[in-house]
């Protein structure tokens, strides 16, 4: 789903690529169907942002927002077991599905990383990608929250992918 691949790159760390990008990804979430209107109008309101703020601006929020923030991290698992033991395991298995799919990780990235989640769900079907999505959805609840609380504009992407990483979306 064209969403989840939108989001994957608003979430990763900003760069003049992504800037001179804006107005393709404007036009696309304007014209993606899977997209309701609160989401459409959170993700609008991003992209303004990222266009009304100076780039090295936005790139010392983000370093002081995921990489020196330990409750804003991107990557899920460290949410969930920190520095243990039990983390490794977890980043095998989540490894080892991207592989059953096909899909190359060719990132230096750590698999729980939640841009390169959200790329391999936009490779899932609705309901796949939910389900998938789904199993993180705590966690997700929980940085969305810290990001509120924080007053980040990331927030609501994090919003956005809590809001579709339900098995209620699927009953609807």
């Amino acid at each position: 789903m064209r969403i989840y691949k939108m989001l994957s790159v608003l979430l990763e760390y900003p760069d003049q690529e992504l800037i001179d990008h804006l107005p393709e990804l404007h036009d696309e979430i304007a014209r993606c169907v899977d997209i309701n209107d609160t989401e459409r109008t959170a993700m609008q309101r991003f992209l303004e942002h990222l266009q009304n703020t100076p780039l090295t601006e936005l790139q010392a929020d983000y370093v002081k927002t995921f990489d020196l923030t330990a409750e804003h991290s991107l990557h899920l698992t460290h949410h969930l077991f920190g520095d243990d033991k039990n983390r490794g395991p977890a980043l095998i298995d989540l490894g080892e599905l991207y592989k059953d799919y096909g899909v190359e990780v060719v990132t230096n990235e750590l698999p729980d990383y939640l841009p390169l989640i959200l790329e391999f769900a936009a490779y899932l079907d609705d309901g796949e990608a939910s389900v998938f999505l789904a199993d993180a959805n705590k966690v997700l609840g929980v940085l969305a929250d810290h990001l509120k609380q924080a007053g980040s504009p990331y927030a609501a992407l994090l919003s956005i992918v809590e809001g579709r990483a339900t098995l209620t979306r699927l009953a609807a």
